[in-house]
Order: structure tokens, then C-alpha cells, then sequence
């Protein structure tokens, strides 16, 4: 078995849902070679047998229309073909399975055996066992299921031939944030708030006891909806997908599309005023009251 791994790449560097999809097919058993598109740089990621390269300007910014076109032109060489579920992932997939003319099963949890897999539906509370028959089998990984790869040897390169600009589609600019916080996806530790956190600037609350934890801040789609904080911070099943090991619910109820996005943490905290909030069903820890007289007496145990 041969597997091709999407690789997504951010300022130089591999991307930890890319990392993710690599244990995955790890899992499978096989030579693992990874496609980097758009840029040139050293890898050094234990299990990848080959980097195969191609540094055209015309995948720079990871167009999944571009990218698509690549990873159809080789695909013939590989038994399974791995991304990230990540943005980039999950736009770009779809696209290469549809070339193929076969069928993607996505956001897999877990490697049963070379053609069978385990996804989540149902908002994540069931589980479905995927058995693909095609020739090529196309996966995302939800990267919050699988640790990321481990740093290695250098992987020898090879050049993969440009299929050039689809002019499907055009890169306009890009606005980052930057923020001395971690990362949400990827964070060991994820502070939210939800609409219990009452308006933007009580928010701050949040805000100070993340920093203490050197935590990422996360939110409900209330808290977003609300205009409490930025969508880009929203947990859940139209959100981010996390699995920290400590996540902190506060003034967050636990509607069933936020647990979809948290329920992989290894610990759970959850405060709330309402004694019967659906977070507490999922908790490790539950703590009834409200949160503006208990995170003062945090913080400052803190």
C-alpha cells in the first residue's frame, strides 16, 4: 500500500492537523510519501518515506481548485489519499474525489484496517463504521483523534510536474490575527465562555484567567452569535473541532452542536448557575454557581 498525505503548510512549517493525518495512515501500514505544494522546504517527519515537491507559485497560497488539480494528476500512484479536516482539508477533498468519480468518507476517528474506518454523526453522538470498496480510498482526519507525527530524519525530495493555474478562482489578500495566546485547535488547554458570560466586555473575565493558564480562549455560537467575540473562536459542530487536555466550559449550557466540538478533551470543567445545564452530563468536574462570583476566587487562587 502507498499513501499521499496533503500536506497544509503555514509560514514554512507543516501544519499539526496535517501531522494528525500522517498518524492515521501510519495506522494503515505502508510507504507514506507526503505532496508539498507551493513551497520547498525540509522535512523531517518520522514514517514519511518521500516528500514530493512542487514549489510553483500557483499553490502558494493552498487554492483547493490548484491543489485539487496536483493531487489528481498522481493520485494513480496511491492506494489512499490523507488530509487534514481542517478548512483547507475539507475544501480540497471533495474536489479530488469528485475527479476520481469515488467516494470520500471524512473526518474519520479512527483506523479499523486499510478500507475501514470510523467517523462520527449525529452531531458526534454516534459513531459509524465506514467500509470504502473504491480503488482509491480518499480520507480526512479529524485531527483532535490522532496524535501528530513525530520529528525524524530528513525525508529525501522529489519533483512532482506543475498542472498549473485553474483559473477557477483567485487569491485576494489574507488578514491574520496575531495573538500571543495559543493556538484553539491546537491548544493543551481551551478556556470558553458562552452566553452566560452576559456581554463583550465581561468577556475580559475569560480573558484573564486564559492568560493565567497560558490557555485559548474558545466560545459558544451563542457567545458568537451575541457578538460577544470573534466566530473564529466558536467550538462546536459548525466551529472548531478541539481535544485539549483541559477544557473550561463557563456560563456555556452544552447544546448539543458545542459538545460535538469538545467532547474529545481528556478533562472537562464546567461552571454554570443552572444545576441542570446539559454541560454537566458530559463534565469531569462541575461546579453550580454563578461564574462572576466564583472565576475572582480562581483567579486569585490562581
Amino acid at each position: 500500500m502507498k499513501h499521499l498525505v496533503i500536506a497544509e503548510h503555514i509560514h514554512g512549517a507543516i501544519a499539526p492537523a496535517t501531522l494528525s493525518a500522517i498518524t492515521a495512515a501510519t495506522a494503515v501500514g505502508g510507504e507514506i510519501h507526503l505532496l508539498l505544494a507551493g513551497a520547498d522546504f525540509p522535512v523531517t517527519i518520522a514514517g514519511v518515506t518521500k516528500v514530493r515537491v512542487c514549489a510553483d507559485a500557483c499553490y502558494k497560497e493552498l487554492s483547493a481548485e490548484n491543489v485539487a488539480a496536483l493531487v489528481v494528476s498522481i493520485a494513480k500512484d496511491y492506494t489512499h489519499l490523507w488530509v487534514g479536516a481542517s478548512s483547507f482539508g475539507k475544501e480540497t477533498m471533495p474536489r479530488v474525489a469528485a475527479e476520481l468519480d469515488m467516494g470520500q468518507i471524512s473526518d474519520i476517528v479512527k483506523v479499523v484496517s486499510a478500507d475501514t474506518f470510523v467517523r462520527p454523526i449525529y452531531a458526534g453522538n454516534a459513531l459509524c463504521t465506514v467500509q470504502s470498496s473504491d480503488a482509491i480510498k480518499i480520507i480526512t482526519v479529524r485531527a483532535s483523534a490522532f496524535g501528530r507525527a513525530a520529528t525524524g530524519a530528513a525525508v529525501p525530495a522529489e519533483p512532482v510536474a506543475s498542472t498549473g493555474e485553474t483559473n477557477l478562482s483567485r487569491f485576494v489578500s489574507r488578514e491574520e490575527q496575531k495573538s500571543d495566546r495559543p493556538d484553539l485547535g491546537s491548544a493543551r488547554i481551551v478556556v470558553s465562555g458562552g452566553r452566560g458570560v452576559g456581554s463583550k466586555e465581561n468577556f475580559a473575565i475569560i480573558e484573564k484567567l486564559a492568560d493565567k493558564l497560558g490557555a485559548a480562549i474558545g466560545a459558544s455560537r451563542a457567545a458568537v452569535d451575541a457578538g460577544y467575540i470573534a466566530n473564529d473562536k466558536q467550538v462546536g459542530q459548525t466551529g472548531k473541532i478541539v481535544a485539549p487536555d483541559l477544557y473550561i466550559a463557563i456560563g456555556i449550557s452544552g447544546a448539543i452542536q458545542h459538545l460535538a466540538g469538545m467532547m474529545g478533551a481528556k478533562t472537562i470543567v464546567a461552571i454554570n448557575k443552572d444545576e441542570n445545564a446539559p454541560i454537566f452530563g458530559v463534565a469531569d468536574y462541575g461546579l453550580v454557581g454563578d461564574l462572576f462570583a466564583i472565576l475572582p476566587e480562581l483567579d486569585a487562587s490562581l
